[in-house]
């Protein structure tokens, strides 16, 4: 737009400081562009109006000035040869009657993929969309569709499934529908459901697609209750973990999984599952791949609860290269991670410190990082959990070449904190 051209202050938005296309008028009488204070209200989570500070509950009624935008678009069309463009006549919002009417069409082979993919082109235009698919009960009504194709054929995958899971990566299931789906008795076999789509050959987009069936299970785990994550089956965790050690999942999927497994290391029965498919050896090759930060995180955080049971110490020990991974993270990413990882190394050094065990912690560099973590500015009982670790074992440990030199600072601070 030129610069010269002076746009009268009313036509302007509060919020995105543009010409409004569809200016409404919010209870506090202040009018807004429509996408502008629905982005605010619907999906920043403000519940105050922006110029007045007034509350504005995001369930209140926005009227559309149709005054205004005739306004705006008689000025438009007025300054049409020095560049402005007409903004168009906005399409009336979306309602609920549209929406059922869309669902009721699931029912008919003939219209169910055109259905699902309306839907999901309504929940993409704006937060608006979002907000009316929820209160029109959309996330349920997906789950049920993927847990009847599920009864259906468990053999084939029934067509829309795609279209489903990725329809709930847009409008999520909330905490009052899983608190329906476990009225109604059939949480446990929607996650059967999603846990079969992860064992499902899907011909393209199979790495997105078995993603979306474990962010879907992710919210419905993390939105449940505690009597959810105890009846967890042992399928369940398999089928987690295979999508782990396959790869077939995105980056996404992968935190995903990951926080499924954290969310139910809380229960030793869990904790058991978990080791038998294999967890704590999929930890250990995730981290050998060197992942991001959030990543390292929660596989650490992760093996330090399977490490708290005899079975997964001795999985972490099996393979050839936990000590190195495991030493190589400290100091090296967070202090969350440093947190988990002397831990780890505690409880094996107190519960699984075979002599083959204590060479390779000096073979790896481990004792030479614990007495770094002596010198860092941690929290007191990580360096106590260091210096307990270096103390109980100093007799195998001193004659080593591998250990550090008397001499050495490193030394000097290790005997220091053993005198005190």
């Amino acid at each position: 737009m030129d610069n010269e051209i002076e746009v009268p202050q009313y036509f302007i938005c509060p919020i995105s400081l543009q010409i409004m296309k569809d200016p409404v008028i919010a209870i506090t009488g202040i009018t807004y562009d429509r996408e502008s204070i629905e982005k605010w209200l619907f999906k920043n989570k403000n519940t105050t109006c922006p110029v007045t500070k007034m509350p504005l509950p995001n369930d209140s009624d926005l009227t559309p000035n149709h005054t205004l935008r005739r306004l705006i678009q008689a000025w438009c069309t007025q300054n049409s040869s020095l560049g402005i463009d007409r903004i168009p006549t906005p399409k009336p919002p979306l309602n609920k009657v549209q929406v059922l009417k869309l669902l009721k069409d699931l029912k008919d082979p003939r219209l169910k993929i055109k259905s699902l993919r309306q839907l999901e082109l309504l929940a993409t235009e704006n937060e608006r969309n979002k907000k009316c698919l929820l209160d029109s009960g959309v996330p349920k009504a997906m789950i049920m569709f993927i847990l009847d194709c599920y009864k259906k054929g468990i053999n084939q995958i029934g067509e829309g499934i795609e279209e489903a899971l990725s329809l709930l990566q847009f409008v999520k299931v909330s905490s009052e529908d899983v608190k329906i789906l476990m009225s109604e008795n059939v949480f446990d076999l929607v996650l059967d459901s999603l846990t079969w789509l992860l064992g499902c050959d899907f011909s393209e987009n199979s790495a997105t697609v078995k993603s979306q069936a474990v962010l879907v299970i992710k919210n419905l785990i993390q939105r449940g209750d505690s009597s959810v994550i105890q009846r967890l089956k042992f399928e369940f965790f398999e089928k987690i973990v295979k999508v782990l050690r396959n790869g077939v999942v995105t980056q996404q999927g992968i935190s995903g999984a990951l926080k499924v497994l954290l969310s139910a290391c809380a229960y030793g029965r869990n904790r058991i599952m978990m080791v038998e498919c294999g967890a704590v050896f999929e930890m250990i090759e995730i981290e050998m791949r060197t992942p991001e930060k959030i990543i390292t995180e929660l596989t650490m955080s992760i093996l330090f609860h399977l490490c708290s049971c005899a079975s997964g110490r001795a999985q972490f020990l099996c393979h050839k290269g936990s000590m190195a991974v495991l030493t190589e993270r400290i100091l090296k990413v967070s202090a969350a991670v440093d947190d988990r990882a002397i831990i780890i190394l505690s409880l094996i050094s107190k519960f699984s410190a075979t002599n083959l065990v204590l060479q390779e912690m000096l073979k790896v560099g481990t004792v030479a990082k614990l007495c770094l973590v002596l010198q860092s500015d941690h929290a007191k009982y990580i360096k106590e959990k260091a210096m307990e670790i270096i103390k109980n074992h100093s007799e195998v440990w001193r004659n080593s070449p591998c250990f550090p030199d008397k001499s050495s600072f490193f030394w000097q601070v290790c005997i220091s904190e053993l005198i005190n």
